[in-house]
């Protein structure tokens, strides 16, 4: 059956979405944010991680929205591409939207050949990638073979133009966004509950304990500010350098007032809980956890780098210092911590530029109108598929597929 154009009040549209992973993240966190957010009478999703279901996979299936995963074992592991073609092949996409790089690469390859024309392809990039040059070279390779790459802040549009040579005519702007008003809604925890004195100063930092958040930094300059401020500090997230971190907290005897609380699930009333939202990071897209510090109206300071800056406006909405600059992130900290108006100012600012800027409603509709525009393009029908197909190779999953697709 070609795919054809779309017609308003027709049959939905089916979207398959790739993710590399759907372990808890930013990411996957959008994935599941659009995926559930989507008109049910005008799309049909299904969402296929490389890898296996994963914590975010779960939720998703909680909320209706059917998950195959191609249990890849890792970066390499090629039977991982085979499950794709076939769940492809099942499903019978629409539109085929993939995010994050090895997903990227993987569509690009794998889509057209399972019969979805590359004018139906849409890729996202969440980050501006420094770390990984060949995750750079792999975007110039293949960018031509999808439609569009969407990055989500000004940062990462100008760097895969500048930096991966990705043509301006493949590029589009679609800005992360949140739920603002049930971040500004949430209570805070009595500190109590999280073991802390009441009157401490309380600087909080979210995210995934990778390198490039910058904990080394923000360690080292929570244990120089202790010394003027008694601040509690505290680390919600998880990942696989929290070993280092652990040997950072251990080295600068900070384990009395730096507490990891591992992943958590209340991060709004955590915001509500802080004085202050400190996020030190060297490269970000647009990070998630910095949305959501601004739309609780928290004190904020973070680094000057990408993804940050097209957030924070120093002295507006927070206070940003030079990337990897332990001394200035304590120096900016106790300026905000010694001055409760300047704390109630930027937090306010930073609060209202959020709901402007960072509302998900808004972010859905221009989601929403992107696949209904790729539905627009001719694009060339799906092949049928022939007899003897064979099933994929991860029990079900093509069953699956072709259940959703139905």
């Amino acid at each position: 059956m070609p795919t054809g154009r779309h017609n308003p009040g027709s049959t939905p549209i089916r979207v398959l979405m790739a993710i590399t992973d759907l372990q808890v993240g930013g990411t996957p966190l959008d994935v599941l944010r659009l995926a559930t957010s989507l008109p049910r009478d005008r799309f049909r999703v299904l969402v296929v991680p490389l890898a296996d279901v994963g914590a975010v996979g779960e939720r998703l299936q909680a909320a209706g929205i059917p998950v195959v995963p191609c249990n890849a074992r890792s970066a390499h592991d090629v039977r991982a591409l085979l499950r794709l073609y076939h769940t492809i092949r099942a499903f019978r996409p629409d539109i085929v939207h993939s995010l994050l790089f090895h997903a990227n690469v993987a569509a690009r390859l794998v889509a057209p050949a399972a019969g979805v024309p590359a004018d139906r392809i849409v890729c996202s990039i969440l980050t501006v990638e420094r770390e990984r040059p060949w995750h750079l070279r792999g975007e110039t390779l293949t960018c031509r073979r999808c439609r569009w790459i969407v990055g989500n802040s000004p940062s990462v549009v100008d760097h895969l133009h500048r930096a991966a040579r990705v043509p301006r005519s493949r590029l589009r702007l679609i800005r992360g966004a949140i739920d603002t008003a049930a971040v500004a809604a949430a209570r805070p925890i009595p500190r109590r509950d999280l073991g802390l004195p009441e009157d401490a100063p309380l600087v909080l930092w979210v995210g995934r304990m990778d390198p490039v958040k910058g904990l080394d930094e923000l360690i080292q300059a929570c244990a120089m500010l202790r010394e003027r401020v008694p601040i509690h500090v505290l680390l919600a997230g998880e990942g696989a350098y929290e070993p280092a971190v652990c040997r950072r907290i251990e080295a600068l005897n900070a384990a009395s007032f730096v507490h990891r609380l591992g992943r958590r699930d209340d991060i709004a009333a955590l915001l509500a809980t802080a004085d202050l939202f400190a996020f030190p990071s060297r490269s970000e897209g647009l990070p998630t956890a910095l949305m959501e510090a601004m739309a609780a109206g928290k004190p904020i300071v973070t680094t000057k780098a990408p993804g940050c800056r097209d957030l924070v406006r120093d002295g507006q909405t927070g206070l940003t210092v030079p990337v990897g600059d332990a001394r200035a992130l304590a120096e900016a900290m106790a300026n905000l911590l010694q001055d409760e108006d300047l704390r109630r100012r930027l937090g306010t600012a930073a609060a209202a530029w959020a709901r402007t800027h960072c509302d998900w409603p808004a972010a859905l509709q221009q989601w929403v109108a992107l696949y209904e525009e790729l539905c627009e393009r001719p694009g060339a029908p799906l092949e049928e598929p022939r007899s003897g197909t064979s099933p994929p190779p991860h029990g079900g999953g093509a069953s699956l597929a072709a259940s959703a697709a139905r």
